[in-house]
This record gives structure tokens, C-alpha cells and sequence, in this order.
């Protein structure tokens, strides 16, 4: 087999190798441990902010972290979550929020008075707010989903 102008002439057998590489867990790990398809986020709390500010205050009072999760509403681990991520008493959170801003409730009460169509003015005079705030948070945060806008205080 040796050929002088060519060289060596060696025989060469392939063999097919299969390796399978697996990152992280295999596709549906989760659903065939649980027995049950994957459960949807049901998004962040509507409130969460209000509430976790009434949460700190009730930290403050001296009372613990489940107490004051279960008296404003939330799960104890929520609670818990909230204390160990600020690291204690949040300074943001014991300055009260300053009127610049619409609360839920005011927003709500947006909500109901329009729904009984009271004019943007007469809702202003009620909330003692600037007719142009009251307007802008109407077009800002409707609902678009029908033909026409509807104001839903969830959406802002």
C-alpha cells in the first residue's frame, strides 16, 4: 500500500457518535412533575404601593412582619419578601406622598363620576383638582378595547 508519488494510503472507519447535550432541565420538567400546566403571572398588585406603604407603617408601630402583612391584606411571605429587600424601614416610605399625584381612590372616584357622566370640570371641583388633570388622566389611562375610550382606574 505504499505508493511513492502519492504517499501512504491509510484505511479510515467512521463511527457515528451521538451525544446528547442537555442546558438546565428538559422541556416540561415542571409539567410532569406537577401534573398540571404552567400557571399564568397574574401581573403586579393594582395597589401595591398604598399597600406596602401601609404595611411600613404598621412596621413602624412595632408589630411584626406577618402581623402586618396579614392586617393589610398580602401573604405573610409577601411581608417577609418587603422586609428583607428594603433591609428594614425604607426612608421613602415615611415621607408621606406628596399631592401631586393621583391616589387609587382618587382615581376611582374619577371612574364613578364619569361613569355617571359628570362633566371634567364638576369632577374637579369635587376632587379639588385642575380640570387639565382631570382631562389628561381621562385620555391618558382609558380602556381601548371597545369602539369607544372608557376610563378604568386599574389601567393607570
Amino acid at each position: 500500500m505504499l505508493c511513492w508519488h502519492i504517499g501512504w494510503i491509510q484505511p479510515v472507519f467512521a463511527t457515528r457518535l451521538i451525544m446528547e447535550v442537555f442546558m438546565g432541565r428538559p422541556a416540561g420538567w415542571v409539567r410532569k412533575l406537577t401534573k398540571r400546566g404552567a400557571m399564568r403571572s397574574s401581573g403586579a398588585p393594582l395597589l401595591r404601593s398604598e399597600i406596602e406603604r401601609l404595611f411600613w407603617e404598621l412596621i413602624a408601630t412595632g408589630i411584626t412582619s406577618e402581623k402586618a402583612a396579614e392586617a393589610v391584606g398580602v401573604s405573610s411571605a409577601v411581608g417577609a419578601r418587603w422586609l428583607r429587600y428594603r433591609g428594614g424601614m425604607p426612608l421613602f416610605m415615611s415621607n408621606p406622598i406628596s399631592g401631586r399625584y393621583l391616589s387609587f381612590v382618587e382615581r376611582e372616584e374619577i371612574g364613578l363620576l364619569r361613569a355617571q357622566s359628570i362633566g371634567v370640570r364638576e369632577i374637579a371641583r369635587r376632587l379639588e383638582r385642575s380640570p387639565s388633570t382631570i382631562s389628561r388622566e381621562l385620555t391618558c389611562n382609558a380602556a381601548t378595547r371597545s369602539s369607544r375610550l372608557e376610563y378604568r382606574a386599574s389601567v393607570a
